[in-house]
C-alpha cells in the first residue's frame, strides 16, 4: 500500500495493521489483479477515502457497507455513495425514501454522500476494493481484518456514537467488536438492509436518522444535517 496515504490520525490508531503479514498478502493480491488487466474499483487513491473524509476523532455516526459498487464510475470509497453524475443506486433510493419518511427531507437528485462524511458519518465498507462486474470478488483477501481494526478503534473511543447496522452482514461484523458489547456507551441501531430485496422487511419505518440525531443531541454531540446539497457538484466542492 506504499502508493496510498492514510489520514495521519488514522495511522496513529491503526497504522500498525500495515505491518501485518495479511496486509502484505492483500497488497500482492491487488497488484496481481491489476497486472492481469482486471479492473479494480474504486481507483487506488480512493481505497481509504472513507477514513480520509472522516478522521477518527470526528466520527459521530458509523454506517457499515459490504463492498464497493462494481459498476463503471460508481464507487469512490464511501459506502452507499456514488460519484457525481452517476444514477442513484436502488439501495440508496430506499435510504432516501426512509429519510423522507423519517425527517421530511425530499430525496436528493444525486448519490454523492460526502456531505455526510464531512460531518462525522463514517461510511465504511467491509471490503475496500472489488473487481469490475464481480460482486464480493475481494472478500476474504484481508480487507475485513483491516476494517475490523478501524471499527474497533472507533468503538474504543468512549465519546458516544451511533452505529447504524443495515443487514446481517453489518450486524455480524459489529458483533465481533468488543466496544459494541454490553455496557457500550454507543447507540446500536439494527435494521434490514435497504436493498429492494429486503427493505420492506423492516428497513422502512426504522427511523435511523431521527434516532441518531436525538441520541447525539442528548449526549452533547450536536446533530447531523442529513439534507444533501442540491447538486453533487456543490457537494464535491
Amino acid at each position: 500500500m506504499a502508493d496510498v496515504k492514510l489520514h495521519p490520525d488514522w495511522l496513529a490508531r491503526i497504522g500498525g495493521e500495515f505491518d501485518q503479514p495479511y496486509m502484505g498478502a492483500l497488497k500482492q493480491f491487488l497488484a496481481d489483479q491489476r497486472a492481469k488487466g482486471k479492473r479494480v474499483y474504486p481507483r487506488p487513491r480512493d481505497w481509504f477515502a472513507a477514513l480520509d473524509a472522516t478522521p477518527p476523532q470526528d466520527v459521530r455516526v458509523v454506517i457499515l457497507g459490504q463492498d464497493p459498487y462494481h459498476g463503471p464510475g460508481q464507487a469512490h470509497g464511501l459506502c452507499f455513495s456514488v460519484q457525481p453524475g452517476v444514477r442513484v443506486p436502488p439501495s440508496l433510493v430506499n435510504i432516501y425514501k426512509e429519510m423522507q419518511s423519517d425527517l421530511g427531507i425530499p430525496p436528493a437528485r444525486h448519490g454523492y454522500l460526502k456531505h455526510w462524511a464531512e460531518q462525522g458519518v463514517l461510511l465504511l465498507n467491509n471490503c475496500l476494493t472489488v473487481e469490475a462486474g464481480q460482486a464480493a470478488s475481494h472478500q476474504g483477501k484481508g480487507w475485513e481484518r483491516f476494517t475490523d481494526a478501524a471499527v474497533a478503534a472507533v468503538a474504543a473511543d468512549p465519546a458516544p456514537k451511533v452505529f447504524i447496522l443495515w443487514g446481517s452482514h453489518a450486524q455480524r461484523k459489529a458483533a465481533n467488536v468488543p466496544g459494541l458489547g454490553p455496557g457500550t456507551p454507543h447507540l446500536i441501531l439494527r435494521a434490514p438492509h435497504p436493498s429492494p430485496l429486503s427493505a420492506s422487511n423492516g428497513f422502512f419505518g426504522s427511523r435511523p436518522f431521527s434516532q441518531a440525531n436525538a441520541f447525539l443531541a442528548e449526549h452533547g454531540r450536536g446533530t447531523i444535517d442529513w439534507r444533501l446539497p442540491e447538486t453533487a457538484e456543490v457537494a464535491a466542492g
